[in-house]
């Protein structure tokens, strides 16, 4: 950190420097709303990371808290893909939308949908083929624990079917400075779809119905993520 500190704070060959600033309470405000996203994701991740535990220990045991444990290390090398792609192509399209490139914006739109839906896919078989050897580096020392492990994680990685739209969705909108739009597809994903999910289809479908719920999160997510694409896509001319 000491290191860029020292170049910008000096005149430099950038177009960059520190220099005085002032409070500016509208921009630190608008800051804030457009980050809400951000924040709904890092917010919600404790209180369903509980949640599940919470189930899981009801209904299965330690062993239930362990597997989902196991699940989720698996589950975050997974997901990074999409969380890089997403924080990777936003300020790409701020750029685009802010120069009024609106063909580039069009371009950069419809081949990240097409890459998310694509990658979906390639992610899913990938996670579903490399099962047994993922997992086994994490449960492989008890056979039963493995066993419950491999059947809640087969349920569990059919969300990364959709995973990536969503997360690309709420990213979309954050970079076209819509922070309404982008933490309302967050909130819906996580304390809204997956939270109903994990306290209600347990009720019905048992254990399954907690392996299975963020697929159903991120399926019934996805549906409203394509209502605002499709809804604001006149708005933003992409």
């Amino acid at each position: 950190g000491m290191a860029p500190l020292a170049y910008f704070a000096r005149k430099n060959s950038s177009l960059l420097q520190i220099t005085r600033t002032r409070l500016n309470l509208p921009v630190l405000f608008k800051t804030f709303t457009n980050g809400s996203s951000d924040m709904v994701s890092v917010l919600s991740a404790s209180v369903i990371t509980a949640l599940y535990n919470y189930q899981l220990l009801s209904i299965a045991g330690e062993d239930g808290v362990a597997a989902y444990g196991a699940i989720m290390y698996i589950t975050f090398i997974f997901m990074s893909i999409y969380l890089g792609y997403a924080s990777g192509s936003a300020p790409l399209i701020s750029f685009q939308y802010g120069a009024k490139n609106h063909e580039e914006l069009h371009n950069l739109v419809r081949k990240s949908i097409v890459l998310m839906l694509g990658m979906g896919m390639v992610i899913t078989m990938t996670a579903e083929l490399a099962a047994e050897p993922l997992l086994g580096a994490f449960v492989g020392y008890d056979k039963e624990l493995f066993s419950l492990t491999l059947h809640g994680y087969r349920m569990y990685v059919l969300a990364f079917l959709l995973m990536g739209l969503n997360i690309w969705g709420a990213a979309l909108f954050t970079a076209l400075n819509n922070g309404l739009v982008s933490a309302a597809i967050s909130f819906l994903r996580t304390f809204g779809f997956e939270m109903a999910a994990v306290l209600l289809l347990p009720l019905w479908l048992g254990i399954d119905g907690i392996w299975i719920s963020i697929f159903v999160a991120e399926l019934c997510t996805c549906f409203f993520t394509v209502y605002f694409v499709m809804r604001k896509r006149e708005v933003y001319h992409y």
